[in-house]
């Protein structure tokens, strides 16, 4: 099913995921419109996508999620929203109502204007926290979207989002102003990397700083399964044709779905290694200390946060919540996905090494001059 002469509004276009999603639109689809509703959109974003734009109209809706007036025009006319943004916080380093109101204020107000604007169908972009690893960091192996699991999630980013997925599933079938019925579903990526992961560039830059060693944070044998950014992208294509082919839309809508690929399964800090060493660096052995004695350090220094933040607000380098993460075996797969949404990765883990590489390779010199400035 093609998306063919469709209007759709891409929230976070110019993020990570969103400008790479836009541009496959635009390669594969012969769409009417594509509108880029994101803070800011640099005029060097619109011109980076003019060697495969043909006769696309790109239209530029600059602001806030939280502004209901622009996401109604923003929708309004389109048959589809792609929503990508949000604010990604993995240190707890944002505060509650600022995720709570660009997370799930924005899905909600997203929601409501697809109503008004009888917009036929939404996709909403999720995460892999939002089913966990929970407090006891028990692991998952090859996980399906049966797997049972109790998340009892505490960290703020990943409540938020399941919330907002959550609102996201239960507006499926919602009857639109024209009589006619949203559908929805949700995809829930793996880790993603790929070109313009500003995490893999931290972890660079730290290891720049630690003579060309990465840290370790995470242990060997914490596995868990990446997914490169184009094949998400292309996950997002094929949930939006599912979603406009009456055949599939039923069966779809108001489903999630795991997206992997088939990156070998290696722990986090491990990853890091595999894209970096080719660049010269190595990684440590060993983890700074035994885990037990990190949850330790995370725990009191949680607490003197907590007791300095009537004065300021300091964020712990390392959080509970976070080791859990990097130290539990968590992974997916999207046999689902493949099945009622036709995804197959278009990019295999040699190419996405290869680009990840390349791409790494172009930013050393950069990272070296910006440590080197301060």
């Amino acid at each position: 099913m093609s998306l063919r002469g469709d209007v759709c509004v891409v929230t976070g276009a110019c993020g990570f995921l969103g400008h790479r999603l836009v541009r496959l639109l635009l390669e594969d689809e012969e769409m009417a419109e594509i509108r880029l509703l994101d803070k800011h959109v640099q005029p060097e974003f619109l011109s980076a996508l003019q060697d495969c734009r043909g006769d696309t109209k790109l239209t530029v809706f600059e602001g806030d999620l939280r502004d209901g007036d622009l996401v109604s025009k923003a929708c309004r006319g389109a048959s589809l929203v792609f929503h990508i943004a949000s604010l990604i916080d993995v240190k707890n380093s944002v505060e509650y109502s600022e995720l709570y109101g660009v997370n799930v204020t924005g899905t909600q107000l997203l929601l409501e204007a697809c109503i008004q604007e009888n917009v036929a169908s939404f996709i909403y972009t999720s995460t892999i926290e939002v089913m966990g690893p929970n407090p006891r960091g028990e692991p998952i192996i090859n996980g399906s979207e049966d797997t049972a699991y109790e998340s009892s999630l505490k960290f703020a980013y990943s409540r938020t989002k399941k919330e907002a997925e959550h609102r996201a599933l239960q507006a499926n079938g919602e009857v639109l102003q024209n009589g006619g019925r949203l559908a929805t579903c949700a995809l829930r990526p793996m880790y993603i990397y790929g070109e313009g992961c500003r995490f893999l560039l931290g972890h660079m830059s730290d290891g720049m700083r630690n003579g060309n060693v990465l840290f370790r944070m995470s242990l060997r044998e914490a596995r868990v399964n990446p997914v490169y950014v184009g094949n998400v992208a292309v996950a997002h294509l094929q949930a939006a044709r599912s979603l406009k082919d009456p055949q599939k839309r039923n069966a779809v809508g108001g489903n999630f779905y795991f997206i992997s690929d088939d990156t070998p399964h290696v722990s986090y800090f491990d990853f890091n290694h595999v894209m970096m060493e080719p660049l010269g660096f190595s990684i440590q052995e060993k983890l700074p200390m035994p885990l037990h004695l990190l949850y330790v350090v995370s725990f009191f220094l949680e607490i003197l946060s907590l007791m300095l933040r009537p004065l300021v607000r300091v964020t712990p380098p390392l959080n509970r919540h976070l080791l859990t993460m990097l130290n539990t075996p968590f992974s997916f797969s999207y046999q689902r996905a493949k099945r009622d949404l036709g995804y197959k990765p278009r990019h295999s883990w040699e190419e996405s090494r290869k680009r990840t590489i390349e791409w790494l390779t172009a930013e050393l010199p950069k990272q070296r001059q910006q440590i080197r400035a301060k």
